[in-house]
């Protein structure tokens, strides 16, 4: 007999509580570590934050703004140990994967400030956060160039640079991420995301045998296939995503 629909749900909130929120950590050899020191973290954080307040050089603004952004950015990630679930991922420790859950979300919450800003404003916070980037500027290489000539020596000469990042990067995400839907749709979402901000960096519009032969089946297709043999060839452990509901 089938279980129960209300059955159903209650297995599969168990089941994401606590083998997936929650999972426990087995053959814990340092307990130092996985104790909780709740108090002693809030005294260091506060003694730090009193520190660093009263002790910084008031005649700079923007190292001023530098430092609070940065305060807030630590205790941001410090409440992100504290509150935010451990994640599938336990090794080498639950509190890396929550400050790496911490960093995803602020690092989305600055997409979604940035969403609301002009290109000139975005490139001068830029150029404020990294000094050296005011006389760069983007890669003046157009690729989008006689797309209609496709022949062997014209392929030869796009091979560059980016080819190696392509693949290594594609060999990389598949021994992270360990599974070809999510691989797949990643690498031609990031294609379309390049002909959409084309007319932000030139060097994004590429010709269409460029993007689909050369990034998505050849660079992409072949690092994914090598990264998903060396999981199978390592034997390392498969990620079942579509299970975390």
């Amino acid at each position: 007999m089938a279980p129960a629909p209300k059955e159903s749900v209650i297995e599969d909130d168990q089941y994401f509580r606590v083998i997936i929120n929650e999972r426990s950590v087995d053959d814990i050899s340092l307990d130092f570590f996985y104790k909780p020191h709740t108090i002693t973290l809030l005294i260091t954080c506060i003694s730090g934050l009193l520190y660093f307040a009263f002790t910084r050089n008031e005649e700079s603004p923007e190292q001023n703004i530098w430092n609070g952004l940065s305060c807030v950015l630590f205790f941001f990630l410090i409440i992100s140990v504290l509150a935010f679930p451990n994640g599938p991922f336990t090794r080498p420790h639950p509190a890396i994967w929550r400050i790496v859950f911490g960093l995803s979300v602020f690092y989305f919450m600055l997409l979604l400030f940035v969403l609301f800003q002009t290109h000139t404003d975005i490139r001068k916070m830029m150029i404020w956060l990294f000094p050296d980037l005011i006389d760069s500027g983007p890669d003046e290489k157009e690729y989008a160039v006689n797309c209609s000539d496709m022949s062997f020596q014209r392929l030869w000469n796009s091979l560059d640079v980016f080819i190696l990042c392509h693949f290594f990067g594609w060999v990389t995400k598949a021994l992270l991420i360990r599974h070809y839907g999510i691989l797949w749709t990643i690498s031609v979402m990031w294609e379309i995301t390049e002909v959409v901000f084309a007319h932000l960096l030139p060097n994004f519009a590429e010709c269409w045998w460029d993007a689909i032969l050369l990034d998505i089946l050849l660079c992409n297709g072949l690092g994914i296939w090598l990264g998903m043999w060396l999981c199978r060839k390592l034997e390392i452990r498969d990620y079942h995503w579509e299970s975390i509901k």
